[in-house]
């Protein structure tokens, strides 16, 4: 038996490569000759970088930034001198992980500092940036990020706005600064691991924005704000990409590199198996299993996060995929509807949530074990 193990970290318990071995362990003691193949994932939010670095061998580069709140720290890239080409998370200067649950002010934050990580790649020569998106602690569509590479956001008596979420709705005028814009050459990509749209009902606001201390009030305050945004845009570069597909990723962010940078979207999943040369181990060997999974399984597992990758991938080369979860928050029929074959949550309702994220490479191995031995016994 050959098996493709891709899943993604078990936020708070494991990192993803703990869940490949916690995988391989349960079916290797199942099956002792099974060739174990595997992929360190990254839907392009957290560990990005950790997944580029596995990859490829570049220089990391160590920057004076701030923090979604303004606070100065030290964050870094990765960059590769051959070709030119800098890799960044945004999470690493303007990620939720970077502030307390206290400090979670979603009205207050911006991407300027991911945007300073940005304008040091160029300055050291960078060509192409490359931008992983997620985690998050912003909704300012990519206005922090512009507000540092050229351009300038003026309320209605011309001041210059802070690039936060809670002024986009005070956007009168976006203002490209001559002699100021760094960017003249340079490609952006974005790895972006959603679907949604910049606003609207599954926009970036009403999906993300709770999940970064906004409450009712500021969530359509926020909404309002970027739909206003994609408006001032629209008005002065006449571009209108607002529902295009993955613009609501990381606040917006994703917006704002298409609308001011005109960034290329490429899934976290696709420039992962493009990294991992994936679609090269799939056509030449015959695996019978990929495994995925992630912390929690959700609805918005079904909007462009890595198992709907993983499970595409799958139907286009007829192999069964199976996900593990420590916890499953949707009706498994919707997955397995998408192509999924099975489902499998190690969280035992006898125990408490503590309890699975704290033995979950056990649980995990002990599922995956009792999986595989059904297959066999059936």
């Amino acid at each position: 038996m050959k098996v493709l193990l891709i899943p993604d970290k078990f936020k708070g318990s494991l990192r993803a490569e703990e869940v490949i071995l916690a995988l391989s362990k349960g079916i290797l003691r199942m099956a002792p000759k099974t060739e174990i193949f595997s992929v360190l994932a990254s839907d392009g939010g957290d560990g990005f970088l950790d997944t580029v670095n596995n990859y490829k061998d570049l220089d990391k580069v160590e920057v004076e930034t701030i923090d979604p709140l303004g606070r100065p720290i030290r964050a870094y890239y990765l960059y590769d001198k051959t070709t030119k080409t800098a890799y960044i998370e945004l999470a690493k200067a303007s990620g939720i992980a970077l502030l307390s649950s206290s400090e979670l002010n979603v009205m207050e934050t911006s991407t300027k500092g991911t945007g300073i990580q940005i304008k040091d790649a160029i300055m050291k020569g960078a060509k192409q940036i490359v931008i992983g998106l997620g985690g998050s602690a912003t909704n300012d569509g990519g206005m922090g990020i512009a507000s540092v590479l050229g351009y300038r956001f003026l309320d209605s008596n011309g001041n210059e706005l802070r690039a936060i979420g809670k002024n986009l709705v005070h956007i009168s005028r976006i203002e490209r600064v001559e002699g100021n814009f760094p960017c003249q050459g340079v490609s952006f990509i974005a790895v972006n691991d959603v679907s949604n749209p910049l606003f609207g009902a599954k926009g970036a606001a009403y999906v993300y924005a709770k999940q970064k201390g906004a409450d009712s009030a500021e969530i359509k305050a926020l909404d309002d704000g970027l739909q206003h945004l994609s408006s001032i845009v629209r008005n002065t570069f006449g571009t209108d990409d607002a529902l295009l597909p993955g613009t609501g990723a990381a606040g917006g962010t994703a917006y704002g590199l298409k609308a001011f940078f005109n960034a290329e979207f490429i899934s976290g999943i696709n420039f992962l198996f493009q990294m991992a040369e994936v679609s090269n181990l799939l056509e030449e060997t015959k695996i019978d299993y990929i495994i995925t999974g992630e912390g929690k399984i959700d609805k918005q597992t079904l909007h462009g996060k890595l198992i709907k990758g993983v499970m595409e991938i799958g139907q286009e080369y007829q192999i069964p995929v199976v996900a593990v979860c420590g916890k499953l928050d949707i009706d498994p029929s919707l997955l397995k509807n998408k192509g999924l074959t099975e489902v499998l949550e190690i969280m035992d309702s006898n125990y408490s949530v503590q309890y699975s994220m704290d033995n979950a490479a056990k649980l995990l191995t002990e599922k995956i074990y009792d999986y595989f031995k059904g297959e066999m016994d059936s």
